[in-house]
């Protein structure tokens, strides 16, 4: 991390820039910065035409991706949720379904509606065995249906492309894995996660897999691909006090982005910022298994904003865009803004209001959503009055809390091994190690208000302190259930493997999800050691060959996302990037959060249990 580097203040690549200089310098500007001095913004105004007419001559732009028939739909595609396939709201682990109808009507009664998706599938679990990000969408039973399902509800389907996923099963190169998926699965787009844009053979290969396929790179996109890149992810665009100009979408007016800070609990700015650009927002509440769930206020603004978007979407490609037009004093002086649009004898201002105070002041043209109250937005019309549903704005900006509560484990009623290692009952104090993840650890966010987090922030190793209180000294086994353990008790109940389990009879026996472990362990009349118990004993605790990560009775929900702890570490390490779950074996102190997939995707190739009794005293 860079000497000085202030977390919490956007970095100086995320700043706006200042309208001056040569033309071809304003090439590499995120937003536009507007003047202060009202007086100044004809002149910035003229400006910015030059400089989209200079620099549509030096690029050759032609538009030509803007035509195709089955990509004009990006173009008012003004919210795009990101969702984690297992995301509770889409997910039900206690039915083994997905239920897209729960997840749609939560976006309808409180953003209203969506128009995108992101099915985010492999990271943060990815590197846990080998299985690759192709993977991880092929093997989920049902995802063609679910998509299906988006689609017949009018929403379009982004996949996600991992291009660090390096150093895992090998298969195709990935431009063909690629291609193949969003041609089999019928995807309207790709997320280009890490990436600002693809390069142009990665372009023409999905366009012929499947024509009209949007490609939306994260960040700032360059000028000269937005020649073929329809969207872009407008991650950490800080904006200027007086709200400036997108650079992408001032460029090409059918290039839709989508603004979105994801560690913010204040989405005020980028909300504004859209709403004056006419572009979109994206909906991140679940941030890699961590909840930054979006306040009333916020996401009421959401519901105004993309209510009149899609009934003004003529006005906002086809108008005359006006950053900045004058305004009655009383509106400047308030922290009050607009942009203007008109086509025909119709004309539309969208207006925010950067104060802290409520503004029912003059304005331009007939109010259409009640003044421009604090931190909000307005809009008002001249030539038309769209018939609106009821828009209130909400005032609350207070975060929407959740806690992640345990699953309590069973209480066990079996004989303990005869080896197990038994733990006193009483207090303890622990120290946990664990690196630093987007997926955060047990409670909050590991990181608030911050723009851009990058190492030491990001992937550090990391120690918190637990304590609790044993109520009763409990048994721990020193070794994990083997291969030939496991098919005792298949052999015994009739349980049904989800997958066979290949490997040495003596050998840990893996591919088995929490589910099938605490069916062994209930057998054996005990139950999965806690994530603590397992720390406790660990020193004394036996590896079996190869050593794998062991399940712990540790499953938590906030009524988003389901994780387990695990322990011990495992003998694979997926090599060649930062972003996969590390490997390698572990000393009893260290952790992993694991987001649980659902319909058997949490079963690995690199994962076994041991059982725990309760040893009365």
């Amino acid at each position: 991390m860079t000497a000085g580097f202030d977390p919490l203040v956007p970095r100086p690549i995320d700043r706006p820039t200042e309208v001056r200089g040569p033309l071809s310098a304003l090439d590499e500007a995120k937003i536009f910065a507007a003047p202060a001095d009202p007086a100044d913004r004809p002149a910035w105004r003229a400006k910015l035409h030059e400089w989209r007419e200079d620099a549509r001559k030096r690029h050759g732009y032609t538009g030509a991706a803007y035509d195709r028939p089955q990509a004009t739909w990006a173009a008012s595609c003004h919210t795009v949720a990101q969702v984690w396939l297992w995301d509770e709201l889409l997910y039900s682990f206690e039915d083994r379904r997905f239920t897209p109808e729960r997840f749609l009507a939560d976006a309808r009664d409180r953003f209203g509606g969506l128009d995108a998706v992101v099915l985010w599938h492999a990271y943060p679990v990815i590197g846990l065995d080998d299985r690759n990000q192709w993977d991880f969408y092929r093997e989920v039973p049902g995802l063609a249906e679910l998509i299906a399902t988006l689609h017949a509800e009018g929403l379009h389907v982004f996949v996600d492309y991992n291009p660090w996923d390096v150093g895992t099963r090998r298969g195709a190169d990935d431009l063909t894995e690629l291609a193949a998926l969003v041609k089999d699965f019928e995807a309207d787009g790709v997320f280009l996660d890490t990436l600002k844009k693809a390069e142009p053979e990665f372009v023409e290969r999905l366009e012929a897999a499947r024509p009209g396929i949007v490609l939306e790179g994260e960040s700032k996109l360059a000028v000269e691909r937005i020649e073929d890149h329809a969207a872009s992810w407008a991650q950490f665009f800080a904006d200027s006090p007086v709200p400036g100009v997108l650079r992408a979408h001032w460029y090409e007016r059918r290039h839709m982005q989508h603004h979105v800070r994801r560690w913010h609990r204040d989405h005020s700015e980028e909300l504004q910022s859209a709403w004056l650009n006419g572009v979109g927002v994206m909906v991140w509440e679940v941030v890699f298994g961590v909840w930054v769930g979006w306040s009333p206020r916020d996401a009421a603004t959401v519901r105004r904003m993309v209510t009149l978007q899609r009934l003004a979407k003529d006005l906002l490609l086809d108008g005359e865009w006006t950053p900045l037009p004058e305004l009655p004093p009383e509106a400047e002086a308030a922290g009050v803004y607009a942009s203007k649009w008109e086509l025909g004898d119709r004309t539309l201002w969208t207006l925010v209001n950067r104060g802290d105070t409520d503004y029912h002041g003059p304005l331009p043209g007939t109010d259409l959503l009640g003044g421009v109250p604090a931190r909000g937005i307005g809009a008002t019309a001249e030539g038309w009055h769209p018939d609106l549903p009821d828009l209130p704005h909400d005032p609350d900006a207070r975060f929407p809390h959740r806690i992640a509560r345990r699953v309590s484990p069973p209480r066990t009623t079996g004989v303990p091994d005869e080896d197990a290692v038994v733990v006193p009952a009483g207090p303890y104090v622990l120290t946990v190690r664990y690196r630093a993840r987007e997926t955060g650890m047990y409670q909050g966010a590991p990181y608030v208000d911050e723009w851009k987090p990058l190492p030491p922030r990001l992937h550090d190793a990391r120690t918190l302190q637990r304590e609790g209180e044993l109520a009763t000294a409990v048994a721990v086994g020193v070794t994990e259930v083997t291969n030939a353990q496991y098919a005792e008790f298949l052999a015994a109940t009739g349980h049904e493997p989800a997958r066979e389990h290949p490997g040495a009879p003596d050998a840990p026996v893996t591919h088995v999800d929490l589910d099938d472990a605490r069916a062994y362990c209930a057998w054996r009349g005990g139950r999965l050691p806690t994530e603590d118990e397992w720390q406790l004993a660990g020193d004394r605790l036996r590896r079996g060959t190869p050593a794998v990560w062991n399940w712990t009775e540790s499953e938590h929900s906030d009524g988003r996302t389901r994780f387990v702890l695990l322990k011990g570490g495992s003998d694979y390490r997926a090599e060649g990037s930062e972003w996969y779950v590390e490997g390698g074996r572990k000393g009893p102190e260290y952790t992993v959060k694991l987001l649980l997939p659902g319909l058997g995707l949490a079963r690995s190739a690199t994962v076994g249990f041991r059982c725990a009794w309760e040893v009365p005293s």
